[in-house]
């Protein structure tokens, strides 16, 4: 056992365990140049105690020494410090060795004779990796910080606010790994003014939209048109997944560990306003706006709530009536099914090859919603997720554990089948609160409402006197909406402070922001 350095602020300490190791001085000579502490052992014994006492960053293992082997002390070195990085060093290039040594979990192997670019190379890698990582991020976040900048600028288009939000959400999934890099911060400043100006590019352009399908997105009532009846055209059977309350960054959580089991694209749509269920879903089902809902289902809108149970009743018969009108005709009729809550999704789970054999099957999942919902309610899950980067890691534990899970995983091995998943719309951190005035009939939502006399500043909120205007339901004489912009949510009056804090750093919908609106359609097809 000989120490070869004693460095001190060093790239890190490491330990080169080899039985022959005077023949590598020239490698340690060079990581010690480059600022790395190398300690080294010559039989595996020596090399336990070692890893016992000290706090090394790496090791470098002989495959092959007289006594120990370098596979017994890599089972040593594991059973001490099971997170140590070690890279096995052999000349023996047998795959049933190197299954082995992946076995027993090794981190990189090297084979001999290495030269001194693959040692330092496995060094940068497992000692510098994160510093490396981090000043290639904070430098090509300075770059796309300006150029977001400079596009804001410009008469931005609705394809340009989809690549403004989509490099926001990748940027800040890229940070939850770099913290130290202090840049969280000035993401979220660069978010808040996205959010301000895409909030008047939404209040200068909706109606146009809705009356003009030229030039403009695509909308919750055409989801379908555009996304499932193409899908019906070939031979495979569609399932669509319909997640509540779902975002972009939520998605990503999710497609992370979907790789391995599809091939995955991907497209957008805007929901319509409000962002909220009764709206955003049925108009996707009904392939319709709120308005000529209203028409034909006076009772959708009769005086209540906008709650999901009221208002989300008919969407299986609304799809139904879509095909119809669409003339698409498919025997046996489609299923459909609403997941709620975890022991039904189970069941579901048990059966989905059941309802992969029929043509077209809707699944609408609530978690996301609820998980948004619970969270306002809830100091445990406040505490559990405190930030975006927390809830985005909550969301993503939540799948890993859920029956949705399960069945992307079974149905990933037919190949029979094409799934489309996409949502009725996202939610926002709301942060700042709005006072609004109203008579007492007033709707009760936080991000939207409805009623006679409502009235909230113009930066906070656009106002609409005609709901015809926006294609919403009438609900009577003298109704007019109002719905929030940016992170705001509404608060009344009376209670101001109690009902500002109690909602504040809450998830919500309803309201004009990125995050709520412009979604995500995924087609999975099986890599099997």
């Amino acid at each position: 056992m000989e120490s070869v350095s004693l460095m001190v602020d060093t790239k890190g300490k490491i330990l080169w365990v080899d039985d022959e190791i005077d023949l590598l001085r020239a490698h340690i000579r060079l990581l010690e140049e480059k600022g790395y502490n190398v300690e080294t052992a010559t039989n595996g014994e020596d090399a336990l105690g070692m890893v016992k006492k000290t706090g090394f960053d790496l090791v470098f293992l002989d495959e092959m020494m007289a006594g120990m082997g370098g596979l017994e002390t890599l089972s040593g070195i594991k059973d001490i410090r099971p997170n140590l990085p070690v890279v096995m060093v052999t000349k023996n290039e047998e795959e049933s060795l190197m299954e082995e040594a992946i076995g027993v979990k090794i981190s990189d192997y090297l084979i001999k004779p290495v030269n001194p670019s693959q040692v330092l190379m496995a060094c940068k890698k497992f000692l510098e990796r994160k510093k490396i990582s981090g000043q290639a991020v904070s430098r090509d976040y300075i770059q796309e910080f300006n150029e977001i900048s400079l596009t804001l600028n410009d008469n931005v288009d609705y394809i340009q606010w989809i690549d403004i939000y989509s490099r926001l959400v990748a940027r800040g999934i890229e940070l939850d790994d770099h913290p130290e890099l202090g840049l969280t911060q000035t993401l979220n400043d660069q978010w808040r003014e996205c959010n301000l100006a895409f909030g008047r590019y939404v209040e200068r352009n909706y109606r146009n939209w809705l009356e003009q399908p030229k030039n403009r997105p695509v909308l919750s009532p055409e989801v379908v048109d555009n996304y499932v009846l193409p899908e019906l055209q070939t031979n495979k059977s569609v399932i669509l997944f319909v997640v509540d309350c779902l975002r972009l960054d939520q998605w990503l959580m999710m497609e992370s560990v979907l790789h391995d089991y599809y091939n995955i694209s991907k497209q957008y749509y805007f929901s319509i306003l409000p962002t909220a269920t009764p709206y955003s879903r049925n108009a996707i089902f009904s392939g319709s706006y709120p308005c000529d809902l209203e028409t034909r289902f006076p009772e959708l809108w009769e005086k209540s709530e906008d709650d999901e149970n009221s208002r989300n009743r008919y969407e299986k018969q609304f799809l139904e009536k879509l095909l119809d009108r669409r003339r698409v005709s498919i025997k046996p009729e489609p299923k459909y099914v609403k997941i709620i809550d975890a022991e039904f999704g189970r069941g579901i789970e048990n059966n989905i090859n059941s309802y992969a054999q029929s043509k077209l099957t809707s699944i609408v999942v609530n978690f996301v919603d609820m998980l948004a919902h619970g969270r306002s309610d809830s100091s445990l899950l406040k505490e559990i997720a405190p930030d975006e980067s927390a809830y985005r890691t909550l969301t993503r534990s939540w799948f890993l554990h859920s029956s949705l899970f399960g069945m992307l995983k079974t149905l990933s091995r037919n190949k029979n089948v094409t799934v489309l998943l996409t949502t009725d719309h996202g939610s926002i951190r709301c942060l700042r609160g709005a006072k609004v005035l109203g008579d007492r009939e007033a709707s009760t939502n936080l991000r939207y409402k409805y009623g006679r006399n409502l009235k909230s500043e113009a930066k906070e909120a656009i106002f609409v006197k005609n709901p015809l205007d926006y294609k919403l339901p009438k609900r009577g004489v003298a109704v007019n909406y109002i719905i929030a912009k940016e992170d705001y949510y509404f608060v009344y009056p009376t209670d101001y402070h109690r009902y500002l804090n109690q909602y504040r750093d809450s998830f919500q919908h309803g309201g004009v922001s990125m995050e709520e609106m412009i979604l995500p359609v995924i087609k999975l097809e099986s890599k099997s």
